[in-house]
């Protein structure tokens, strides 16, 4: 598995909350689904730049 996710800036984002450590792996697990689904879709619409419309 890539880290697409930075431990640091989840961490300052949910600065009054404790983060398992397993979080940021199922984190990590969503963002690199959410990538390839929109991959997937600028694809499937004759393109090669993924665009936010594809999220």
């Amino acid at each position: 598995m890539s880290d697409l996710i930075v431990k640091a800036a989840v961490k300052e984002k949910l600065d009054d909350q404790n983060v398992a450590s397993d979080f940021y792996d199922a984190l990590d697990s969503e963002v690199e689904e959410l990538l390839e689904d929109a991959a997937e879709r600028a694809e499937a619409n004759d393109r090669k730049t993924v665009q936010p419309r594809d999220l």
